[in-house]
């Protein structure tokens, strides 16, 4: 069955249609499974990390092998190669982040932030129940601020394999949103499980981010604010007074704001929503060439998924607001002097992120509602491929799909897209 939603991007199609940017084939699926099964009982598929042969495959992952949409890599020299059949999570948690930023789009500029926070996390839970997973959400927005939450330890899925850990921030931007100002996002990460850092009870930290074509041991939260843009723009050949950080606009970054001032580079303050400038900084061609400041762990373990995607490199370290939140992390263990890269943040190799715009902004154009429907706009990541997507997707009311649920009265949401 095609999806109702109609998808259009050079390097990806519905989640039926099997795409790589190398090359994509297809073959019978019992042939599929077959392979698979295989696999899983030699213990030779490269999920499986040890060495020791695993057990007959559960009927859980033989059933999650014949539901899939199975991605076959490989290159234009050797074609694909069929030891290699994995499913892309990332072309369906998708449909999470449209239908989170479909329905707090609908909150945009009316100046109710918790209410159009409440659409997205009802939306967001919705869908992600259809999705075939067992699901645990380990990073949820509202701890921090209190808002309505995708709360931390939920379940959500199926029940189905895989079992995986889930970041989400319904609405990064909040405010934005609200407000009608630019850059508010909805985002999920999905990893193995246990691959997603806790935060425990600090719930800022520092933050450094740069593209992949600065030299991760060039930069450092150990340097001065002159040495990190100076590696930046050397990287990047051009002078330092033609690098841009990106920071967020906070009375704790006047230090931070003046120390770039004074080494020449150029600055884009931003109010909120630092997941997206994140990647905007990694992304090829970005006006922005470095993330710097505090903002949130929660935000951040998000990002350092996208990292992981996109080969950009971020550093963290833990930032107590407070003597009491000090003492609680020291008292579980935290290292607070500690510098967090990216495989401390987010680990392993099945790492999928997806993100849809809720306003416009220098990443993602907002929401755009018509008679009968609306468009959003995507980028969809994988780690282990390193496959990046933008997507533009046009939704039907009148059609059954999960992003179309409660968007009119006569709706009846299909669970297949």
């Amino acid at each position: 069955m095609m999806s109702p939603a109609t998808t259009l991007a050079s390097t990806a199609r519905p989640t039926g249609q099997l795409a790589s940017v190398s090359r994509v084939a297809s073959r019978p699926r019992s042939s599929l499974v077959a392979a698979c099964t295989a696999s899983l009982h030699g213990g030779l598929h490269r999920n499986h990390r040890s060495k020791a042969p695993t057990s007959k495959a559960s009927p859980k992952e033989l059933e999650y092998l014949s539901n899939s949409s199975f991605e076959l890599e490989g290159d234009l020299t050797t074609g694909p190669d069929y030891h290699i059949v994995q499913r892309n999570l990332a072309l369906e948690i998708v449909r999470v982040t449209e239908a989170a930023a479909l329905a707090a789009g609908k909150w945009q500029g009316k100046g109710d932030k918790n209410a159009a926070d409440q659409a997205a996390v009802d939306m967001m839970r919705k869908v992600l129940n259809t999705i075939k997973m067992d699901g645990t959400i380990v990073i949820g927005e509202g701890e921090k601020d209190e808002a309505p939450m995708l709360y931390c330890g939920e379940h959500v899925g199926d029940g189905s394999y895989p079992q995986v850990d889930i970041a989400v921030d319904p609405l990064d931007g909040t405010s934005l949103t609200a407000t009608g100002r630019d850059g508010a996002i909805a985002v999920i990460a999905v990893a193995e499980r246990g691959a997603l850092y806790d935060p425990g009870p600090c719930m800022y930290m520092e933050k450094l981010v740069v593209g992949p074509e600065v030299l991760p041991h060039s930069v450092s939260l150990k340097y001065s604010t002159k040495r990190n843009l100076m590696a930046v723009a050397e990287a990047q050949r051009k002078s330092i007074s033609e690098v841009t950080a990106v920071i967020l606009d906070r009375p704790r970054h006047e230090k931070l704001i003046q120390e770039v001032r004074d080494a020449g580079a150029r600055i884009r303050l931003i109010s909120d929503g630092d997941v997206a400038a994140s990647i905007e900084v990694c992304r090829p061609d970005s006006s922005v060439d470095i993330l710097l400041g505090v903002g949130g762990t929660p935000e951040g373990v998000i990002s350092a998924a996208a990292m992981k995607c996109m080969g950009g490199t971020m550093q963290g370290r833990l930032w107590p607001r407070n003597d009491e939140e000090r003492v609680k992390a020291v008292e579980q263990g935290y290292e607070l002097e500690d510098i967090l890269f990216v495989e401390d943040l987010c680990g392993g190799e099945q790492v999928f992120f997806a993100a849809t715009g809720v306003t416009d902004g220098n990443l993602l154009e907002g929401v755009r509602y018509f008679g009968g429907g609306a468009t959003t706009n995507s980028i969809v990541m994988r780690a282990e491929s390193g496959t990046v997507r933008v997507m533009e997707t046009t939704h039907r009311w009148n059609k059954p799909g999960v992003t179309n649920v409660d968007h009119h009265h006569h709706n009846h949401p299909s669970k297949r897209m």
